[in-house]
């Protein structure tokens, strides 16, 4: 994912948001809605996800250090899981407490026009973000189905903003709809219903997002099409003539780590093996552009020995033999 093309979905969100934001939380004023202020503060967190976002990315950038040798990259996926938390306490459970608080105390709704009139602008705003973020992604899911794509991505931002968008627009049709037959029964149960059926919706999004950015702080490999390349490019056939085993690990969405043993010829020169290895980094590079760290360690292929160890990524994490 480029970072412009996320940064891009991550601004046009953010503003939407905090327009919507404020016309919610003056409906809410004015018409006591529990859904409107549910949905407020649903924007509110939206708001604060993307700032939490922006961040993240800004962090990314710093420079390598003693302390942190392989850089910062994985900033991104710390904020990433921050915004679950962010979006399933303040946004989810902040609807579950209203609408159960709704259910219990009903009142009907003032003002009627107020939430309907606001709802209808934010649906529009919503629409236009959510536009915004399904084309940055798709200039880089490629033939991913939308769910691979959420659950495959190595960058959170674009995934993030998408499920956000989606939850924002589903629970503005659900706000309306408990409004408006609140409005045509005279019940403001049905508000107090909304409001509940909203919060359900983002806690059940923040726990998929929390699970997906688990994932990438624990740390995952390249992509099954990314080892290929990295594979194919560590072979010459002449001093390189094959990858005995290997481990990526991505250090942040556009940094990726390789670490590999290959078999070389017995009878080579230290001198021819090196040059070997140099010119294996450099296509390694080459083919697949994120591979900014990359450790190859030369030895004698024995198929007795490596038995088991698989060329890629093995389901055992033992490390190379020293």
């Amino acid at each position: 994912m480029s970072a412009s093309g996320g940064t891009k979905a991550i601004v046009a969100a953010l503003g939407a948001n905090l327009a919507i934001a404020v016309a919610k939380f003056v409906a809410a004023g004015f018409s006591g809605s529990a859904s409107m202020l549910a949905e407020g503060v649903h924007s509110v967190a939206d708001s604060g996800n993307q700032a939490l976002l922006l961040l993240g990315g800004k962090k990314a950038k710093k420079a390598a250090s003693e302390e942190h040798p392989f850089g910062y990259g994985r900033e991104r996926y710390i904020y990433g899981f921050l915004v679950s938390i962010v979006l399933f306490t303040v946004g989810g459970v902040f609807a579950l407490y209203e609408g159960y608080e709704k259910i219990a105390h009903p009142h009907e709704v003032e003002h009627w026009y107020w939430p309907v009139g606001v709802l209808v602008f934010a649906i529009i705003a919503e629409t236009f973000s959510f536009r915004t973020a399904i084309q940055e992604s798709n200039h880089v899911r490629g033939e991913l189905s939308w769910g691979q794509f959420v659950r495959r991505a190595k960058a959170p931002e674009l995934p993030v903003v998408l499920l956000e968008d989606l939850g924002a627009l589903v629970g503005l049709f659900l706000a309306l709809a408990g409004v408006g037959v609140a409005l045509l029964t005279g019940n403001g149960v049905w508000d107090g219903v909304g409001t509940m059926c909203i919060g359900v919706l983002l806690v059940v999004i923040a726990l998929v997002l929390a699970v997906e950015t688990k994932s990438l702080l624990l740390g995952e490999s390249a992509d099954p099409a990314e080892r290929d390349k990295i594979n194919a490019a560590l072979v010459d056939g002449e001093t390189v003539t094959r990858v005995i085993h290997m481990r990526t690990l991505h250090l942040g969405p556009e940094e990726l780590l390789v670490a590999a043993k290959v078999a070389v010829q017995h009878d080579d020169t230290a001198v021819r093996i090196a040059d070997a290895i140099d010119a294996a980094e450099g296509r390694v590079r080459e083919a697949v552009p994120i591979a900014r760290v990359i450790y190859l360690e030369p030895d004698i292929y024995r198929a007795q020995e490596t038995e088991g160890e698989s060329v890629s990524e093995p389901s055992d994490v033992t490390g190379p033999r020293a």
